[in-house]
């Protein structure tokens, strides 16, 4: 049998290595990133993510589904304090979920997780009324501002036509 022959030729793994870095830090407030692939086109964003304790994030609808793997620290959804996600706990979200992501005030480290989402996150307010909706577009230019703030040019993986990394 003979192999197919590549859609996309690939001279090289397009790969990133989050502890070598910069830190963007305060892309939501306590909320710190390294953006790994961000495809606002198909709806997909993959973020390395460190929650400061205490945060907590909108509640929110996923349209998509969402896989999150937790590294350090622990959280939990506001509905669901008898869950805790604490170092090593994979979660799977279905898109359709609804929820809010909170950090325990009384953790002593950061919490380092790392998600892969796609579709969006309806975002609503304390009264359940509609805020905003966060993609993978919306949280590109957020990324981007906070990195252009700080000083930082962020490297992330971009998928184009032939894939590369956003600062190229």
């Amino acid at each position: 049998m003979v192999l197919p022959l590549p859609i996309h030729p690939q001279d090289s793994l397009l790969t990133l290595d989050t502890s070598k870095l910069p830190l963007i830090r305060d892309v939501l407030p306590g909320v710190h990133v390294y953006p790994c692939f961000l495809d606002a086109e198909n709806g997909v964003w993959v973020l390395r993510v460190l929650f400061e304790p205490g945060v907590t994030l909108p509640k929110h609808f996923h349209t998509g589904a969402v896989h999150l793997y937790t590294m350090t620290g622990s959280w939990h959804y506001v509905e669901y304090p008898e869950q805790p996600q604490t170092a090593g706990s994979y979660l799977y979200e279905p898109g359709g979920s609804i929820h809010q992501l909170h950090v325990p005030e009384s953790n002593t480290e950061v919490t380092d997780t790392f998600m892969m989402v796609t579709g969006a996150n309806i975002n609503f307010d304390e009264n359940d009324e509609f805020m905003n909706v966060m993609d993978a577009g919306w949280i590109e230019m957020m990324i981007r501002e906070a990195a252009k703030a700080q000083g930082i040019v962020p490297r992330y993986i971009k998928p184009a036509v032939g894939a590369g990394y956003a600062d190229e």
